[in-house]
């Protein structure tokens, strides 16, 4: 029988996604979600039909959700068909809509136990929520005076608390590289977690261990927990402290780390044989209207007397003329997938051929002069491959913002210099985060000819989520899904450490018997 995972602050089901992909002996399942329990009812939705997509897949009713995603049928009549609807009652019992810190902790308590159905050997993962924990959200609120009150800080205790009631045999948590430098009350808070994580109750302990070095909390340092997700074949600089608990009288073998890759894996390598599109104007947008304002961007360098400008006004006037992509994309974009004898294990991951095509792959609106910042920055990197800061910024370029005119006024560095960014074909992304939604000017594509900022579907790719996950709500909505998720992948390289853990655990009780 596959072992149970309780998914907690599940998200979208990233960490949960990863560990559901591991195979046993014989291609099956090793773990199954058993309650994936997540606040946002969008993100939600979304955990509800990927539980769905799971039940229906080896069946043949999984063509009715390949139907669905490409948009051939609503959800009504989606939800029509018997099979369909037999999984969604099942999937309603595994993700549950409710908000640890603030449901009921008997009805959190009693979903646990129908899950586990009695099972001794589980798992627990998940990460409680960040914002109080990251320096960007620490640096947003340096004047908040009640801060240090947020309940943000405490949500771990949520986690230690199932971890206290139900025990778990292994558990994950994860969390932002900024909790190692995170204090409340001057008191080191990953100090306080290790401590609290190692000894949650009278005669239960567990050693916290890391993914990557070997050791535990007692030989280690805090930066030996930090994952950097882009040496481990994800094509994203994602930084992030994941925890792993053992507990003690289990009596379990040092497990074996991540494995590193050789050569990190690209932005290119992720999204580079996706349908070339353009963006959208924000106004009186039409394909004519699009190439005018592509057209115009190398006017802004004029009188720009930089050392390198004119090779970047070249590339801009090579792009702008090549700049002839008609389509600004859609939900559904019918293709299909050139066969590759020699696909990447990121390219196995993430295709899925019974798609038939591309979903949520659909540029965003842009104002007409971020097309010229667009195709500024994107030509930059072309020619010296890196991103320019703000700093190096044509003036006229350079975003009407408050920052940048006092640092221009005053001859001052500017701040928060790379407020645009250009994600380099040839390197990781940078880290994918949920402000991702707001304009996308961090996230910006680097083909100069597209001018636009990053798709939901380039997202998630970065996400290393599959190209059959359906991401629930509006557009804005599923870039916050994809921005708080944890990178599929990763998690599943995780779960094979589990896996191969906890088989070593099960050899070590059978030779003591």
């Amino acid at each position: 029988m596959p072992i149970p995972i309780i998914d907690l602050f599940a998200g979208p089901g990233g960490l949960g996604e990863g560990f559901a992909s591991v195979r046993g002996k014989g291609g099956t399942p090793f773990f199954r979600i058993a309650l994936s329990i997540e606040k946002d009812p969008i993100a939600h939705r979304t955990l509800t039909l990927r539980a769905v997509f799971r039940l229906l897949r080896g069946t043949p009713d999984i063509r009715h959700y390949y139907r669905y995603i490409r948009g051939e049928i609503d959800e009504t009549t989606f939800k029509s068909v018997p099979a369909v609807a037999a999984a969604f009652r099942h999937a309603e019992k595994e993700a549950r809509c409710l908000e640890l810190g603030k449901s009921d902790e008997r009805l959190v308590d009693s979903e646990i136990e129908r899950a586990l159905s009695g099972a001794t050997t589980w798992v627990l993962i998940g990460g409680p929520p960040c914002q109080a924990y990251s320096l960007a959200g620490r640096a947003r609120r340096t004047r908040d005076e009640k801060f240090h009150e947020d309940e943000k800080h405490f949500l771990y205790r949520e986690y230690l608390r199932i971890i206290r009631a139900h025990r778990p045999t292994v558990f994950v948590m994860e969390n932002v590289k900024g909790l190692l430098s995170s204090r409340h009350s001057g008191n080191s808070m990953f100090e306080q977690i290790i401590k609290d994580l190692s000894s949650p109750a009278d005669n239960l302990e567990y050693e916290i261990r890391s993914f990557v070095k070997r050791g535990t909390s007692e030989t280690l340092i805090p930066t030996d927990f930090v994952i950097h997700a882009e040496r481990y074949g994800i094509p994203q600089s994602r930084h992030r402290v994941i925890l792993l608990g053992v507990m003690k009288r289990q009596g379990g073998a040092q497990h074996q780390l991540l494995s590193k890759v050789s050569r990190p894996v690209t932005v290119r390598h992720a999204i580079d044989d996706l349908p070339r599109i353009r963006s959208r104007l924000s106004r009186g947008d039409s394909i004519a209207a699009w190439r005018q304002a592509v057209s115009k961007s190398t006017s802004y360098l004029n009188g720009w007397k930089a050392e390198y400008a004119e090779e970047v006004v070249e590339a801009m006037k090579h792009f702008a003329d090549a700049a002839t992509s008609i389509s600004s994309g859609a939900p559904f974009i019918p293709r299909k997938y050139k066969k590759m004898p020699r696909a990447s294990e990121l390219q196995r991951w993430l295709r899925d051929r019974s798609v038939g095509g591309i979903c949520q792959h659909e540029a965003r609106s842009h104002m007409e002069k971020d097309l010229s910042r667009y195709l500024f920055l994107a030509s930059y990197a072309h020619v010296h491959g890196r991103f320019p800061r703000l700093d190096a910024f044509p003036p006229k370029l350079l975003p009407d913002h408050v920052n940048v005119r006092q640092g221009s006024d005053n001859d001052r560095p500017i701040p928060f210099r790379d407020r645009f960014r250009v994600q380099c074909r040839n390197e990781p992304a940078t880290t994918v985060v949920s402000h991702i939604a707001k304009d996308g000017h961090y996230y910006i594509h680097y083909d100069p000819s597209q001018c636009r900022s990053l798709t939901v579907r380039e997202a998630a790719r970065l996400q290393t989520f599959p190209d059959n996950y359906f991401f629930s709500g509006t557009r804005t909505e599923q870039y916050i899904q994809v921005g708080n998720a944890v990178p599929p992948l990763l998690a599943f390289k995780m779960g094979q450490v589990v896996r191969n853990l906890l088989n070593d655990m099960s050899r070590g009780k059978k030779s003591k018997l």
